[in-house]
């Protein structure tokens, strides 16, 4: 699929979650979506009790793979930068951690995602928040502004993963670090599924293998790029997912052949760091 067509159904797909009242599912699906509560699926990828009845009503969406906030080790006074930012759930939770004196910027390209966060952000009276539309892959930040990055399942959406991460560090202050969350895969998928758009829209025909991902990352100039987790996408996520069933549907791909394919597919936390300039 071209570049601008897989934007076209992924904003449309997001669009549709950012106006139910409940945050899943539609079709086509999106990533993160299971007949499972929101609150049990964020429980399951790493949020705490605490981390959930501490944002506004509405914020948690249920469509990560991880919490990358419980990773960044964010400071008191930091500017944080979180790519693809939803209806601002890790948003809000960086701002806790950063405090009045910090700032944090949420980048979506959906307008609805867009309004849906700033509602969230003033009826929970974020005002160190604020959230920007614009495309992960030409950021609306300056250069040098940003202290850390975030990002929880969004950039395996990205066609242009290269442009992401080059954006990243051109945001990013000397030292700054980057902290994401994201799904990739182990072994290459069937053409038939990477040519799905419920595929697509469901996080699993835009990932790039674990090795290639990480590639990007250095290419783009991080520096010490290391795997802080990895965990194999779970089988439960799988049979329970709407977009699986409706991939099984459409493609005539039998259940068992997807609980095969899910072995390939992982969810892993990724940091990276700028390096300091040169005096």
């Amino acid at each position: 699929m071209k570049e601008e067509k897989i934007r076209k159904i992924v904003r449309e797909g997001y669009a549709k979650v950012a106006k139910q009242e409940a945050p899943c599912c539609v079709e086509p699906a999106s990533c993160g979506c299971s007949t499972l509560t929101t609150e049990e699926i964020s429980k399951r990828i790493g949020y705490s009790e605490e981390d959930l009845s501490s944002v506004p009503e509405g914020a948690n969406l249920g469509l990560g793979c991880g919490n990358p906030t419980a990773l960044a080790s964010l400071k008191e006074g930091e500017t944080v930068l979180d790519l693809g930012s939803g209806a601002g759930f890790d948003c809000f939770l960086a701002a806790n951690r950063v405090g009045k004196n910090g700032k944090v910027i949420g980048v979506d390209m959906t307008p609805e995602m867009i309004d849906k966060a700033r509602r969230n952000a003033a009826k929970g009276k974020y005002f160190n928040v604020e959230f920007r539309l614009g495309e992960i892959e030409n950021l609306p930040a300056a250069d040098n502004s940003v202290d850390a990055i975030i990002s929880n399942c969004v950039i395996n959406l990205s066609p242009d993963k290269r442009r992401v991460f080059r954006e990243a560090f051109r945001v990013l202050k000397p030292s700054g670090r980057m902290i994401i969350s994201d799904i990739v895969l182990l072994k290459e998928l069937p053409d038939e599924i990477k040519n799905s758009i419920e595929a697509y829209v469901g996080c699993v025909a835009g990932a790039s293998k674990k090795d290639e991902y990480l590639g990007y990352i250095k290419q783009a100039g991080f520096q010490d790029v290391n795997v802080l987790s990895e965990t194999s996408f779970p089988i439960e996520l799988v049979t329970n997912d709407p977009t699986a069933s409706k991939i099984t549907r459409t493609l005539k791909i039998s259940t068992e052949k997807l609980k095969d394919l899910s072995s390939s597919i992982v969810s892993i936390k990724v940091h990276g760091t700028k390096p300091k300039e040169e005096n």
